[in-house]
């Protein structure tokens, strides 16, 4: 029997980040390249990626980026750090409502695969108080509820708050995944404990020692891969970076090559190097099966009819045997 391809889905990706148009801290360092990290990607094995909304304006160009592509899907929400934006609104229903249509929008379209990014984020306090962050992400169930779709959660310093607002609202949402996960050993065991729940992993989650003996304990059934890129890369400092064995050429941004990944950007093919630091962590020698396990796991949340169309296709081949 041949050994099963590695096959991959990046599940978060901010392609509505300046760095993909070549702009760094307000430089234009290089030309707009989304088309040359795509490419990359599908070469390395994956075959869809989720960009990633985290406010109402980019959750629409998310959505507009998606479609440029039959491989890249989308969430609609905002993120912890920008709710203020319901406030700042002058009018917080009707700004939930643009999003609600935007969400209606994307999923007529096979494009809007989560409501997210939306969560709590107690580290980041200086853009938006507690009480806001509450308020609003609670608010976005109602979003999951009437569009029928998975949650994707950022949660940053507040897992008794935000899994006390899961556990609130665990009828209204299919299941979740908290992404770029970074907490403790009973954080993982919080979320575990509610039975939709995903954790996304990927450079940051990976950082240190004490990192990887929490990922050891995540069940692969329960886990999922992403880069959030291009942030969170595995650095050269990280405690995964000694089970790396996928690399690629690299050049400062000042000297752009499109051949080359820019340093210190991450991008969506280096998702297969969070994969081999999550096998090599957790013993697994076979990591084309484990990469099959996770594409299932992410197939199951955001893509259940490819699930569905297997299982007709298993059960169709067997009525004719």
């Amino acid at each position: 029997m041949a050994t099963p391809a590695l096959r991959m889905i990046d599940i978060a990706v901010n392609f509505t980040d300046g760095m993909f148009k070549g702009i760094y801290h307000g430089k234009n360092c290089h030309i707009p390249d989304i088309q040359v990290v795509l490419n990359r990607a599908w070469n390395a094995g994956i075959d869809r990626i989720i960009v990633t909304g985290g406010s109402l304006e980019e959750s629409k160009k998310a959505l507009a980026i998606a479609e440029t592509d039959g491989r890249l899907f989308c969430t609609v929400g905002v993120h912890p750090t920008r709710c203020n934006e319901f406030e700042e609104s002058g009018d917080p229903e009707k700004h939930f409502q643009e999003l609600l249509f935007l969400a209606k929008e994307g999923v007529e379209k096979g494009k809007v695969v989560a409501i997210g990014e939306c969560g709590l984020d107690y580290d980041r306090l200086q853009f938006c108080q507690v009480d806001i962050q509450k308020k609003y992400f609670e608010k976005q169930f109602e979003l999951a509820y009437a569009m029928k779709l998975p949650m994707f959660l950022h949660m940053r310093e507040a897992a008794a708050d935000f899994c006390d607002i899961l556990d609130r609202n665990k009828s209204r949402f299919l299941s979740g995944v908290a992404h770029s996960f970074t907490g403790s050993a009973e954080d993982r065991d919080k979320l575990l404990s509610f039975s939709n729940m995903y954790i996304g992993l990927n450079g940051c989650s990976l950082k240190t020692a004490e990192n990887l003996e929490v990922v050891k304990g995540i069940p692969v059934e329960r886990m999922m891969i992403e880069t959030d890129s291009p942030y969170c890369e595995i650095k050269n400092t990280h405690a995964g970076i000694k089970m790396v064995k996928s690399t690629w050429p690299s050049k400062k941004k000042e000297k752009y090559d499109p051949e080359c990944l820019v340093k210190g950007r991450n991008e969506p093919c280096l998702v297969r190097q969070v994969l081999e630091v999550v096998a090599g962590c957790k013993g697994i020698a076979d990591i084309n099966q484990l990469s099959q396990d996770v594409y299932h796991n992410t197939c199951r949340v955001f893509f259940p009819h490819d699930l569905d169309s297997a299982a007709d296709a298993l059960l169709t081949g067997k009525e004719n045997q």
